[in-house]
This record gives structure tokens, sequence and C-alpha cells, in this order.
């Protein structure tokens, strides 16, 4: 990219982006917030306010076509992922994707397809890949820390109404037609990404999936299975209308086995030769900052993509097969 400077734009200036992204793009070096758009002016022009950025627009197509933004950040639902991201490639400007990438996996597909056709840049925000934890996890897997990995068991639960998500507006993330398939969706797509990071792709995949509680018109519980290119077995499970709260990860070895949290912030768990070690990382005051920092960088041409569509895309088939979608 012929620039010293990222110069952002925020499609989606939502209360996902108050803490966990939005500051994070003045934070990085050679980037820089200066146009956020929400469909509402007044809180589009108050976010603006808030966060100390000059422009701020009601139509996401003013924003994409602003000669001052050189790069677009697409944090709406996700059924508007792909009309915005195909705009923003198709305007020759780089684009960083919220996830889940899209809807369901085919619309992903047409997401890579246009990156291709247009050789537009586009990093998919699976951001939790460049944060230290789970660094460390790919680390100690490469030194073979616990052998041979065998098994991973994952297990999310959740009651109903739980805190584990950024409130919103409105409950978008149960309605299908805007989130793709409910909580699942919300939040799977870290915890899979993570594991085609560690693992690499996937030769077998299948689930199922129900709506348990019927308290709204989504899914509520999901179980998966996947076998790995390198012959490990995963299986997850998630539901979130559960008593209790759970979020906890084990990757179990031939010689040892690794516990971790992907979204509580826990101490990492390495057993291995019949001892026991943690190590604690700080708490990241935005989550996406490591992320953030990583694209620019592959923005500017300086690093390779830290999450490529056809990843992203790898990710949604996943998930759209453990519901049989």
């Amino acid at each position: 990219m012929n620039t010293e400077t990222i110069n952002w734009g925020i499609i989606g200036c939502g209360d996902v982006t108050e803490v966990k992204s939005g500051p994070a793009f003045n934070k990085v070096p050679n980037s820089t917030l200066v146009a956020v758009m929400r469909r509402n002016a007044e809180k589009a022009r108050d976010y603006g306010q808030r966060h100390d950025v000059e422009k701020w627009y009601d139509d996401a197509d003013d924003l994409i076509n602003d000669p001052g933004v050189n790069a677009i950040y697409v944090a709406t639902p996700p059924l508007n992922h792909e009309e915005f991201a195909v705009k923003a490639m198709k305007a020759g400007k780089p684009v960083y994707l919220e996830k889940p990438m899209a809807v369901d996996a085919i619309a992903s597909q047409r997401i890579e397809g246009v990156a291709l056709e247009t050789g537009a840049k586009i990093s998919i925000a699976h951001y939790r890949r460049q944060q230290p934890l789970f660094l460390k996890i790919k680390k100690l897997l490469q030194e073979k820390a616990i052998g041979d990995v065998r098994l991973v068991d994952l297990n999310l639960l959740q009651p109903h109404q739980s805190d584990m998500i950024t409130k919103t507006e409105t409950n978008w993330r149960i309605d299908p037609s805007v989130s793709g398939g409910g909580l699942f969706y919300d939040l799977a797509p870290h915890q899979l990404d993570l594991m085609y990071y560690f693992f690499g792709k996937a030769t077998k995949v299948n689930g199922m999936s129900l709506n348990a509680s019927g308290y709204y018109n989504v899914d509520d519980t999901t179980s998966g299975q996947i076998v790995f290119e390198n012959n490990v077995l995963f299986n997850g499970t998630w539901c979130f209308t559960s008593y209790e709260r759970v979020d906890r990860c084990e990757i179990v070895g031939t010689e040892g086995k690794i516990s971790f949290s992907v979204f509580d912030h826990n101490p990492l768990i390495i057993e291995s030769n019949h001892n026991q070690s943690s190590i604690s990382f700080d708490k990241l005051q935005h989550v996406q900052q490591p992320m953030i920092q990583k694209v620019v960088e592959y923005f500017l041409d300086q690093s390779p993509n830290p999450c490529s569509a056809s990843e992203g895309v790898e990710v949604m088939k996943m998930m759209d097969a453990m519901v049989n979608k």
C-alpha cells in the first residue's frame, strides 16, 4: 500500500467498538481513526465527539468514498458484512472484517472471491490468535511440550442472558437472519479459529444443534466434532441456557495436557511429566489491539496477513457443518 499511515473508517461504530477495538486504531503505530459511520446520525456524531474522531457519517457509501479514508473496518452485525466488505474492496480499500465473516460459508466465499478478483487486502478479526495467551499455547504445541496432541475437549456453557457478550441496543445475535445462527455464531468463531490456528485444516466435521429452551427463534445448544489434518480429534459443546458458566478448553497430548479459557481471564495450566505449572497474562485494555497492529503492518506491506479470507471461510464451513446448515 503506497502510504505511510493507515487512515481508518469504521462502518458500524456500535457498542462492541467502544473499548474492544475502536480506541486501538489510534494506539498502534502508523494508524489513525479518521471517520466513523452509524445509521443513526446522532449516535455517529456522539461516538466521533467522545473518541475525538474528526468525521462522522450516517451513510456507509459516503464513508467508503471519503478520499481521506484508506482502510475500512466493518463492525456491523454479520448480515451486512458482505455488502460493505465488497463495496470497500471494489473501491480499492483494504478491509478489516469482524467475525463471524458473514452469515454463512457461502457468503464468506463470495467475499473471498471479490478479494481475489480485485486484489484488495482483507483480514478477518479472529483477533485472539494475536493475544499473548494463545501465542504461548501455539508455541508450546510447536515445541511438543505435551508430546503429540491427540484430543481437544472444549466446553462453553453459560446461563440465559449471561454477561459474556457485549450488550447491544438490539439483541440481533438471537435473530438468525442477522447473526447467522445465534450465540454459537457469535462466540464459536473465536474458538474454532484458534483450533484452525493450532492444528490446521479440518478433514471431517459433523455435529448436532437444537433449540432446547425455546427462549428465542434460534438454536441454543450445539455439539460438534472435528478431525484435523494431523489426526487431532476435537469435541466441542456449547449451551447458552445452562445453569452454570463454563469456559474451558483442554488439549490432551501423549505427554501432558494444556488447559485454558478462551473468554474468561484465567491462567494457562500446563501439566507434563506429572508436574503442573501455570502462567498468568495481563488483561488487555483493548482486546483487538495486537491484531489491529498486525493488520496495519499487513496493509503497509510490512508483514503477512494475520488472518486471511480463506482462513475465515474455513471457520465458517466448520460452523455450518456443525449446525447442518
